[in-house]
């Protein structure tokens, strides 16, 4: 680079928001001298933010000159600025409890909103809420007559629900481990649920459950009684996601993908795979996890406030873009959609050589990582669909992929008894994580991302810190 070579660039928010004039920037300026630039004209010197910037596709890493394809200097550039998190979780790196007490294989495992539990559903018809403080068994919760495939917390965490292979939705109160009621009617198993997100419903009193019986069905858990069955899929439906705009999406084996407004009429039909749709993910999912609860741990006395944060939330993540969703297929591949845009897929993300068992969003909505039985992990972008790179290392079918909360790092659970977790930026292993003595299924990194739970063919539930 011939010496005082310089670029004119204009800063731009994600959004598209020009900040500050066009500069005259030396042209080998480095990510840091940029982060503080920015985070002064921001007049954001006192508390600065960190920042990754973009020249088209192009990450700027080292420095302007040596990640920018294009080394003219004649024309003006836009560099977007995207926020990273503001605090970094750490690598787990040990197994620090392993708990017995499941008979059967553990199927589900999820942390509560606010990371203060864990909870476990099993192939012994229990589920099993742990205590985190000293890693021991909490409560055991016993009623269904079947596997338990799939546990969720309601989005205040006061309630847990559990579906089942008996055909019934059970809920439970986490603290005491008492049952408050089951919730019948399904004519076959419970394939997945979904509770209404926190900004929009704070009583967190309505669960979605979907089933092999073709229909999905919305209770009000407070009643235990149905508020409406959704019946128009041909096949059994695999996944159901309530979305932060009050849609319901639905994945069904009769290769389409439903859309539904919260009164249960059909919004939208998308199609395209050629074979059964296994996994959704929401570009929202995290922040609609953790509702009104983030890294500080604050506590709201009302729901009126706990609404107002959660929404508040969801609007600081969402900004002007529509909520993003990506489906995964038996038929290999991916489709990337804008549901309340449009029903045409963005784009088609092909790359799996064997069916996409799991997708997943990054926190900050920034990567897509898929899991298949063909022993990777794929990265794609968050934005667009575009295939970033492979995380290979698994021997074995990965069943489950979860992100750290800061979205840094990325961990699967394999049936290669392993879990890998992963460094998002250099796209390479960071840690090996052995110790089940089974396949992983499921696998929960909690949103405080202190935390991981794994559990498995083993019967072990398996703790890891840093």
């Amino acid at each position: 680079m011939p010496e005082g070579t310089k670029i004119v660039a204009q800063f731009k928010s994600a959004d598209g928001d020009a900040t500050g004039p066009p500069l005259n920037l030396p042209a080998d300026v480095t990510p840091e001298q940029l982060e503080l630039l920015l985070n002064q004209l921001l007049d954001q010197s006192e508390d600065p933010i960190p920042y990754s910037f973009y020249v088209g596709e192009d990450e700027i890493v080292k420095s302007l000159w040596t990640d920018r394809k294009d080394k003219s200097t004649e024309d003006a550039i836009t560099i977007v600025y995207q926020p990273q998190a503001v605090f970094r979780v750490r690598a787990v790196s040990r197994c620090s409890s392993t708990l017995s007490g499941h008979t059967e294989a553990v199927l589900s495992c999820s942390f509560s909103p606010d990371g203060t539990q864990l909870a476990t559903g099993s192939g012994d018809a229990t589920v099993r809420i742990w205590d985190l403080n000293t890693e021991t068994p909490h409560h055991t919760l016993k009623g269904h007559r079947g596997w338990v495939l799939s546990i969720a917390w309601s989005p205040d965490g006061k309630v847990l629900a559990s579906g089942s292979m008996d055909n019934t939705v059970r809920l439970w109160d986490p603290k005491t481990g008492k049952a408050l009621g089951e919730l019948k009617g399904h004519t076959k198993w419970i394939t997945s649920l979904a509770w209404e997100p926190y900004h929009l419903n704070p009583k967190a009193n309505r669960l979605a459950s979907s089933s092999k019986d073709h229909t999905v069905r919305v209770w009000d858990t407070a009643l235990r009684r149905i508020a409406m069955t959704i019946s128009q899929h041909t096949a059994a439906v695999t996944c159901v996601k309530w979305g932060g705009e009050g849609l319901i999406y639905t994945a069904s084996q009769d290769k389409t993908i439903k859309v539904w407004n919260s009164n249960g009429i059909l919004v939208k039909t998308l199609q395209g795979h050629g074979h059964w749709v296994n996994t959704l993910a929401l570009s929202t999912d995290f922040v609609l996890r953790t509702g009104p609860f983030d890294h500080t741990g604050k506590r709201y006395a009302t729901e009126e406030e706990g609404k107002a944060a959660a929404l508040a939330r969801y609007k600081a993540f969402k900004g002007s873009k529509p909520e993003r969703l990506v489906s995964g297929s038996d038929d290999f591949t991916m489709f990337f959609w804008e549901p309340e845009a449009s029903k045409k897929p963005l784009t088609r993300m092909t790359g799996h050589q064997k069916l996409v068992n799991h997708v997943s969003f990054s926190p900050d909505g920034r990567y897509i990582a898929s899991a298949s039985f063909d022993n990777s992990v794929k990265l794609w972008d968050g934005q667009t669909g575009k295939f970033l790179g492979n995380l290979r290392g698994h021997v074995g079918a990965v069943y489950q992929v979860c992100w750290s909360s800061d979205s840094r790092m990325l961990l699967s659970g394999s049936k290669d008894t392993t879990l890998k977790l992963w460094d998002i930026k250099k796209m390479k292993i960071k840690m090996d994580l052995p110790g089940h003595l089974d396949e992983v299924f499921a696998v929960d990194w909690s949103p405080g991302g202190d935390k991981v739970a794994s559990g498995g063919k083993d019967k072990q539930l398996k703790i890891w810190r840093h």
